[in-house]
Parts: C-alpha cells; sequence; structure tokens
C-alpha cells in the first residue's frame, strides 16, 4: 500500500489562477481596512478555493519490480592469451554466485566468443549489452559489469540517449606491466604490376621492453626466410618484387622478447595481387574471311590487352603491277615484328595463315624458339592447314602438337567438350555444354589432324580433335582447328559461348593464374583454410598443410566437379601455411595483415575508461588468481549515491513498480465545503452584527 495526495482543480489552470488572485485580493483587502469579520471572511473565501482546488489522496497496491544486472563475458582471442579465459570464467562464475544474494535484482549473463563476431570486428561486447537490453525498460536497468581485459573494440562516444541510466563496471582479467612486441602493418599493396616493385611498409611496437631494435624474417611464397634488422618504434619500408600474376604472400615475423605474452601478433600476411601490364598480342590474318573480326573485337574488347593486327591482303602471287608508292596500305615490317621486337609480345595468333613467302621461314623458326622461351602461340587452322601451304610445313611443327592428315570434313557438326575438357579450365562448365548434349549452333567445317602431344579438349566431326592444348618448353600452343568459331557469335542456330571460349583460350595461353589445369591454392576466410586442387587427373592425393610454427596435417579431398577437389579446415594459426601433396607445392596466407584481436592484447582500462566515469562505474584487476579471483564487494545504491569506491561497487537500485490497483478519497466533497462555508459566512454575520 502506497498513500499520496494531489489536486483534481474542478475548473482549468487559467481560470484557477483568475479566482486565486480574486481570492487573495480580497482577503488583503479586508485585513488591510481591518473590516468587521475579515478573518472570518477570507477562511470562507479561502474554503470556496479549497473546495475548487478538490484535493484526493490515492491509495495505490504497488508492486515491486526487479531490476536487471548484465554481466558480460569476453571470452574472446585475445582472452586466451595468459590464462585470461580462466580468470574470466572463474570471475563470471563468482560474480553471479553474489548477485544471486542481492533482493529484487535479476542477472542476464552474455559471453562473447570469437564465433558472435564476423571476421576482423574486433571484440564487440557493447553489441551483446545492447542485445542484452532490448526487452529491459531503462528504469530497471540496474547496470552492467564487463569481465574483460579491457581490450574493446566497440566503444561508443557516449552512452548519453541509449538508456545506460546505469553504472558500467569492468573486472580487467590481465595483469599490470605486461611485455609484448607487435608487428604493425601500416601500409601494405593489394595489387601490382609483375616485374615492378611495391612497397609494404611496417612499425614494431614494444610494450615494456626497452630494447631498440628487432630481427625480421621475410618470407615470399615458399621461399627460404631472409632476416634483416629493423628499428623498434619506427615505420620501416620493406620492397617486395611481384614475381608472377595472381597472389603473391609475403610473410613477415619478427623475433620474440623474453616474457612476452604471445607470438600471435609477431607475425603477418601481406598477400599482393599481381597483374600483367598490358598483355602484348600479335595477330596475323592469312587473308580476310567472316571469322577476321572475331577475333579483333575479342581482343580490342579487352582494356589489358595491346593488339596488333595485320591482314595480308596482297600475297605475292597476286601481282597487279600497282605502284608501291600508290599502295594505300602499309608495308607489313616483316623484320620489325619477327625478329627484332618478337619477345615483346606476349601471345601470337596465327588466323588461317599460309606459307606463301610473305614470313621467310626464318622468322617462324623464330617463332618457334619464341614459344620454348616462354611465348604463347594459337593457330586457328583453315582449309589451307591440310594442304602442303601448311603452317605444318615449316618450322612451326616443332612445336605444334598435331599433324595435318591431309583431309578437310565439311558435314556439320556441334562441337563436344571431350572427357579431358570437362576437367580443363578453358572448357570445363563451358556455357551450354550440358554433358554431351550441347544446346549450341553448328559449325561446317573441320581440318583432320593427328595428334602427337597436348590435352585435346574439344572434338568435332566422328569425335576428332577440334581443340589441342600443349605445353612446350616454358610456352604454350593451342590449336583450333577450324575457322567457324564466328558462327556463334552471329547467333546461327542459337550461336554459342564462342567469346568465353576464346577469352579463356587467349588468357590461359598467356598463363593467368585462374586458368591452370594443374594447380594447388588455399583460401582463408571466417577461421576456416579452404584447400582447392584443380587437376586433369581422375584423383587428387591428400594436402600436407604444415602451419607456421611446423605442425603438419594431413587433408583429404572431396571432388566437387569434374577437375576440382577441395577440402576445407580449421585455421588456428594466423601466418603462411605450406601446401604440399607430392606433386605441387604452394603457400596460403591465414588471417589479417592487421587483425584487431590481435592488435592490442595489453591489458587495460583505457578504452573503457570514459564510460566507466559517464556512468559512476569503475574499474578493478582480477589477476590475483585463476581458479579463485578476488573480487571487489557488490551492494546497492539508491539513484545520487557513488555507485564504486575502493574494493567495493554498486548497482543501481531503482525502486520500479506497477501499480496493481487504485483508490481515490475527495478530501473536500461537496456537502463538507457546504457546511464549512455555511458555518463561516453564518458566524461573519454574527461577528458583523455585535
Amino acid at each position: 500500500m502506497s498513500l499520496s495526495f494531489e489536486f483534481a482543480p474542478l475548473v482549468s489552470q487559467p481560470w484557477l489562477i483568475v479566482l486565486g488572485i480574486a481570492a487573495l485580493a480580497l482577503m488583503v483587502l479586508g485585513i488591510v481596512l481591518r473590516a468587521r469579520g475579515a478573518w472570518l471572511r477570507s477562511l470562507a473565501t479561502a474554503t470556496v478555493f479549497l473546495a475548487i482546488l478538490n484535493p484526493i489522496a490515492r491509495d495505490e497496491e504497488r508492486k515491486t519490480l526487479p531490476d536487471v544486472a548484465v554481466v558480460v563475458t569476453d571470452l574472446s582471442t585475445s582472452q586466451l592469451i595468459d590464462n585470461r579465459d580462466l580468470r574470466a570464467k572463474a570471475a563470471t562464475s563468482q560474480l553471479r554466485a553474489t548477485l544471486k544474494n542481492l533482493p529484487d535484482l535479476i542477472v542476464k549473463t552474455v559471453t562473447v566468443t570469437p564465433s558472435n563476431v564476423p571476421d576482423n570486428d574486433g571484440t564487440q561486447l557493447f553489441k551483446a549489452l545492447n542485445k542484452a537490453l532490448a526487452d529491459v525498460p531503462p528504469e530497471r536497468f540496474g547496470g552492467a559489469v564487463f569481465v574483460t581485459d579491457g581490450q574493446v573494440h566497440d566503444v561508443p562516444d557516449s552512452l548519453a540517449g541509449q538508456g545506460y541510466n546505469g553504472p558500467v563496471h569492468a573486472l580487467i582479467t590481465g595483469q599490470k606491466d605486461e611485455r609484448d612486441r607487435r608487428l604493425v602493418i601500416e601500409q601494405a599493396p593489394r595489387f601490382g604490376i609483375v616485374g615492378q616493385q611495391q612497397i609494404i611498409r611496417i612499425r614494431i611496437e614494444d610494450h615494456n621492453s626497452g630494447e631498440t631494435s628487432a630481427e625480421l624474417s621475410l618470407t615470399r611464397d615458399a621461399g627460404k626466410p631472409e632476416s634483416i634488422t629493423v628499428p623498434v618504434g619506427r615505420i620501416v619500408d620493406i620492397p617486395i618484387t611481384i614475381e608472377h600474376g595472381g597472389s603473391n604472400i609475403t610473410g613477415l615475423e619478427v623475433a620474440p622478447v623474453e616474457g612476452e605474452l604471445t607470438l600471435l601478433n609477431n607475425r603477418a600476411v601481406v598477400e599482393t595481387r599481381g597483374i600483367r601490364d598490358r598483355l602484348r598480342v600479335l595477330l596475323v590474318s592469312g587473308q580476310p574471311h567472316s571469322g577476321e573480326r572475331t577475333w579483333r573485337n575479342l581482343l580490342k574488347a579487352d582494356a589489358s590487352v595491346d593488339l596488333v593486327h595485320f591482314t595480308i591482303l596482297r600475297p605475292p602471287e597476286k601481282q597487279d603491277n600497282t605502284p608501291i608508292n600508290e599502295l594505300s596500305l602499309i608495308a607489313f615490317p616483316t623484320r620489325e615484328l619477327f625478329s627484332q621486337k618478337l619477345d615483346e609480345f606476349d601471345l601470337i595468333i596465327f588466323d588461317r595463315y599460309q606459307r606463301r613467302g610473305v614470313l621467310p621461314l626464318i622468322y617462324l623458326a623464330n617463332v618457334a624458339q619464341f614459344v620454348e622461351d616462354g611465348g604463347a602461340v594459337l593457330t586457328a587452322a583453315g582449309p589451307a592447314f591440310a594442304t602442303p601451304l601448311s603452317l605444318y610445313r615449316t618450322p612451326l611443327s616443332g612445336v605444334l602438337p598435331s599433324v595435318p592428315t591431309g583431309s578437310v570434313f565439311t558435314q556439320p557438326f556441334k562441337p563436344q567438350i571431350t572427357e579431358r575438357g570437362t576437367r580443363h579450365p578453358v572448357t570445363a562448365g563451358l556455357p551450354g555444354g550440358n554433358n554431351g548434349n550441347p544446346n549450341w549452333g553448328r559449325w561446317f567445317r573441320l581440318i583432320d589432324v593427328v595428334p602427337k602431344q597436348g590435352e585435346t579438349v574439344m572434338s568435332g566431326t566422328a569425335e576428332k580433335p577440334l581443340m589441342i592444348l600443349d605445353r612446350r618448353g616454358n610456352g604454350r600452343v593451342a590449336q583450333l582447328l577450324s575457322d567457324h568459331a564466328w558462327l556463334w557469335a552471329r547467333g546461327f542456330e542459337g550461336g554459342g559461348p564462342q567469346a568465353e571460349l576464346l577469352r579463356r583460350l587467349a588468357h590461359w595461353l598467356m598463363k593467368e593464374p585462374d586458368l591452370e589445369e594443374e594447380a594447388l591454392r588455399g583460401t582463408h576466410k571466417g577461421g576456416t583454410l579452404t584447400i582447392e586442387r584443380r587437376t586433369l587427373s581422375e584423383t587428387a592425393n591428400d594436402i600436407t598443410i604444415t602451419s607456421p610454427s611446423g605442425k603438419a596435417e594431413k587433408l583429404v579431398l572431396k571432388m566437387e566437379q569434374p577437375g576440382l577437389w577441395r577440402g576445407r579446415i580449421a585455421a588456428r594459426e594466423p601466418g603462411i601455411h605450406k601446401l604440399s601433396d607430392g606433386t605441387l607445392e604452394s603457400v596460403a596466407a591465414v588471417g589479417s595483415s592487421d587483425p584487431k584481436e590481435l592488435a592490442e592484447i595489453i591489458a587495460s582500462t583505457e578504452k573503457l575508461n570514459a564510460v566507466m566515469t559517464e556512468t559512476g562505474g569503475r574499474a578493478f584487476w582480477v589477476s590475483n588468481g585463476i581458479e579463485n579471483v578476488e573480487l571487489p564487494a557488490v551492494r546497492q545504491a539508491r539513484p545520487g549515491r557513488r555507485m564504486a569506491g575502493p574494493g567495493w561497487l554498486a548497482l543501481k537500485r531503482n525502486g520500479a513498480f506497477r501499480v496493481e490497483s487504485l483508490k481515490e478519497y475527495s478530501l473536500f466533497s461537496s456537502l463538507l465545503a457546504l457546511a464549512a462555508l455555511l458555518g463561516l459566512l453564518g458566524l461573519a454575520w454574527y461577528r458583523e452584527g455585535r
């Protein structure tokens, strides 16, 4: 039961003010003039005004509502260091037991683990607190206690207006004067041009070590480590060369200091994507034909390709006595292209080219050597490939993967992906392939050959080779044994994936890492290391994964699609992981270059000080034990009182309640007011009549 008094005026507030002023004026006037019965008249006037105010007594039946306190336990990655997680669990257990004895208090416990937080978002304690308080009215919030090392990454600038009308305390699980060394990546290149240098900018941070220099180990991909000495506390530039296209991984590790907390933040990994600078392609068309523009459009559409294209319009046997100085087209610079600047190209395409004396045999021998030295050649064969004028009758025969038989098939056929082709990245999964029953249009010409090496990835009439891919020396060669690919580009019978096929083919020839048919890769995301093995074989060997600390694990891969095998394993250790299946070796980068959870691991109250000061909370160090920690005394305090002091903390006792029933009593009813008024008026008249 709770008794309270209040007024319920019978008139609005403006009228109440007017009546009050009038009544007061009459009372003062009568007293000042010393009129007979003035005091009795004043009492009568006051009685009337009191009746208008209508005083009421309220009798409420209240139910006390318990306050809500939240204990947020931090079990993030940084809490796994130096037994902090054990202290946190012990402190939480003891704190809950203590809070259970406090009256009218509900305790909510929230635990924050790495699985609760997105990758590299750090420790999110306030996010967990907000979620716990989602259904708690602000007037029932009694306070929060964070059990943490103090490294919290979502501390708001201010709690004003967020419903935190109670104290926020912290129990710090780390130890004072901790020692640690940390490798900081100030700047790291994400992309770089192959063959050029990039700069990794680093800094070594030491806490309480007193050393001025440190040994830094540098590892590039799967190479041997290099050691350099770097100053502590200063920014240092580390130059690296982008050796190849695709992922270039640089591992950095700084030597430890004695007694430091952890070695996890002594390592960092920088992954830089290598990009080729303006791939140069030489396209030589033997004569104008319908498919010539197809090649030109494809290569010109790629912004990373510089194309040099020549078409032989007038071969030597077609002399028309036109003077050279009257020809509108430039002369074919054969000597400059095929002798002096041949090694500047990445890919040479012969489109329906035939031996006509335009290119001397010595120049074609240069092209064959170009392939052996690491270049790439693609021949798109026309009918002339089956004649004595074939390119095969030149020094290029040494690098071409097939021998023409002299026959040309002209019946319609649908290009098919071979069994090996289903596993090769150039042809695997081509749109419309449909596992042996493609829904693309037909071609009408196929040059018959006998393969002597390489991989036949597409076939035509009677399963004759249509596309052959081969590696020669350090280079690559491809043969497309038909000149009807342009039919797909024109949409004949529905067309086909002409642009995608030729794009993949050109990029495979130019050694794009994503199109390697034999590759071993590892990618890290969300705490999982995914190993991918692409192979033309029907099986894939188990992968040996060696962590940065030297621990080796075996991983069995499963085939997810023809030619592609994958396996997944938990990535517990940041750094460079070495991968090997007995044939191929590779490396995988695990972890961010500067993860928040390992960036700052020294226990501190600095991040939480502003919040605790604003709410009246306090931080306490509980690092004097593991299983049984010493906690501050816990009590409850009314609003406006201190919420913490040396050796104790308090939770706010709000006294919130819910009204179950309500009774109202009028203290000056109409009859009572009338009786008092008549009595006072009668006394006044009596006094005046004497």
